[in-house]
Parts: structure tokens; C-alpha cells; sequence
């Protein structure tokens, strides 16, 4: 079994000493609060950035979607589309507004995050398809917000991840063009049955009990499961799809289905970076504060984006 860093391990510590209720123990309003109180407790400052602007975007059924445009400068720039993570039921744009931050002012790309609708009000497959009618919006609508449509990326951490990862593949049969996905420890399997979810089915913070609480909520079926929309794992055909920087987290349930999904790109011809980052857990990256590989999954992915989008 790898061990935890010394500072994933304080952490870990910490947040056992802290006797929160689990978030599976809790009605999705309450879990949503709870992870909004917690989500900025151990990010890095958040950075200032020239633009920071909020505005909506329509989904097919007429939906106004939230979203909040970040860039380091006035000038026209190329963009990362972001989904956040959150089994499709937590986590907002308030929630991953630092790392956003941090992802734009260090790569000098714009970033747009997206407020896709969560579960149980907004069942499978709301969040795969808000994501994507966002994506083909702002491609086609970009000058307006003083963006270059021409060069955009996916991205998002967890469910975030799938839904990048979704949003690749439409892209692909659409013919629109994207130049990345930038996918953070993504889930990608239908079922928890790897080695890894076996492993780590008590966590830390992410174990089987949250993961199955969250797809309760999020899918009615096994048979939506087995889906491609949310098992990108399950898509029949990855040939064409954009190339990937994947950052996974060692010890967590979905580190297998995020290495099985890189095997299964490279098989496709697809390029991948495939970073798996030691000794630490699930949502690592939004701890920058207090481990130290959360500020190197912040240096890799903002590299793979500044390489990917530049002219």
C-alpha cells in the first residue's frame, strides 16, 4: 500500500481531528454548503487577475448557465473551458474560483468555468450536456467576449474531468477543433471495480461510501452507467479526440480508471502526459497552502496549456 507524505498525512490528520460529518451522512443542500465552507480552507492566496467577469451562456433547453471568465490581461487570448469536480452534485464556480485563478495568471490563458446544473434536481445527462452546450457556445461566440475561439482546451477535476473528457470526444464528431484536455484525477469507469477503488474504498476523503452516494443522486440506472457520457472509459471510438495532460492523485479509488483511460488514448494514436503525482489523495490539488505536489500539478498542467494554446 503507498504511504501518504508526511504532509498529505498531517492533513489527512487534521481533517479526521475536525469531526465533520461525512458528506454521504448529509442531504445534498447540506453537503453543498458544507463543501463550499471547506472548499478554500487550504488553497494557495488567490491571485488578482486583469479580468474576472461573470455572465451566462444558453443551454438547449433554454437554461441560462453561469459561468466566470478569468484572464491575466485585456488582450485576446485562447481559453481553457473548466468544469468543476463534485460526483455531479457539489462544488460550484465559487468552489474552484482559486484554482481557475491560478490556472490562468500561470499559464496566461483565459480561463472559463462553468456552472453546470447539479443532481438530484438535474439527473444524467443534464451535466454532460450543459458542458457540452457550453463548450459549443463559446467556441462559436468567443470575439464577443474578446476571446480567440479558434484555440480553446477542456478541462475539470473529478466529475469536472469526465465531463472535459465528454466534451473531447463531442468536439471530435462536431469537427470542433480543441487543443487539449485537461484532465485532473477524472473519473472514467461505470463501476467501482478496480484494484484501486478496492484499495482505497475507506478513503481518505474520497472513499466508496461518497462515490456511491454521489451516483445515486447523479444516474438512474446501471444501464446510464454504462454510458460513454459518463464512463468516457465505455467510448467506442477515442481516434481523432483532442491529446490529454492527465494528473492523477497516487492514492485514490479512480487513479486506475485515469491510467486505463491514458492506455486507452495512447492506443487510439492520441498524445497523453500522463502525471501521476505520489503519496497524495483525491482533490490534492486544491491544497496548495499545505502540499507541496499540488503546487506542481499547478506548474505541469499550466505548461501543458501554455504549450497547447500558443500561436
Amino acid at each position: 500500500m503507498p504511504a501518504l507524505t508526511a504532509k498529505m498525512a498531517s492533513v489527512v490528520e487534521r481533517m479526521a481531528r475536525a469531526g465533520r460529518p461525512p458528506l454521504h451522512l448529509l442531504t445534498p443542500d447540506e453537503a453543498r454548503a458544507a463543501y463550499e465552507k471547506g472548499a478554500g480552507v487550504l488553497e494557495v492566496p488567490k491571485p488578482q487577475l486583469a479580468r474576472v467577469e461573470d455572465f451566462s451562456v444558453p443551454a438547449r433547453d433554454g437554461h441560462a448557465l453561469p459561468v466566470r471568465l478569468y484572464a491575466p490581461s485585456g488582450e485576446r487570448l485562447p481559453l481553457l473551458l473548466f468544469f468543476h469536480g463534485g460526483g455531479f452534485t457539489v462544488g460550484s464556480v465559487a468552489t474552484h474560483d482559486t484554482l481557475c485563478r491560478v490556472l490562468s495568471q500561470r499559464s496566461g490563458c483565459a480561463v472559463v468555468s462553468v456552472d453546470y446544473r447539479l443532481a438530484p434536481a438535474h439527473r444524467f445527462p443534464t451535466a454532460s450536456n450543459d458542458a457540452w452546450d457550453a463548450l459549443a457556445h463559446i467556441a462559436g461566440n468567443a470575439a464577443q467576449w474578446g476571446l480567440d475561439g479558434s484555440r480553446i482546451a477542456v478541462g475539470g477535476d473529478s466529475a469536472g474531468g469526465t465531463l472535459a473528457a465528454v466534451c473531447a470526444i463531442l468536439a471530435r464528431d462536431a469537427g470542433l477543433p480543441v487543443a487539449l484536455q485537461l484532465l485532473f484525477y477524472p473519473g472514467m469507469a461505470a463501476h467501482q471495480d478496480t484494484d484501486s477503488h478496492r484499495r482505497y474504498a475507506e478513503g481518505p476523503l474520497l472513499g466508496e461510501a461518497l462515490i456511491s452516494w454521489f451516483f445515486s443522486l447523479y444516474v438512474h440506472s446501471s444501464a446510464e452507467r454504462d454510458d460513454w457520457r459518463f464512463a468516457p472509459l465505455n467510448a467506442d471510438d477515442l481516434e481523432g479526440v483532442a491529446p490529454a495532460w492527465i494528473g492523477l492523485a497516487e492514492i485514490d479509488p479512480v487513479v486506475d480508471e485515469g491510467i486505463a483511460y491514458a492506455d486507452k488514448l495512447r492506443a487510439a494514436g492520441v498524445a497523453v502526459d500522463l502525471e501521476i503525482y505520489r503519496g497524495v489523495i483525491h482533490e490534492f490539488v486544491k491544497m496548495g497552502r499545505a502540499i507541496p505536489e499540488a503546487l506542481q500539478a499547478h506548474a505541469d498542467a499550466a505548461l501543458a496549456l501554455k504549450q497547447a494554446l500558443q500561436p
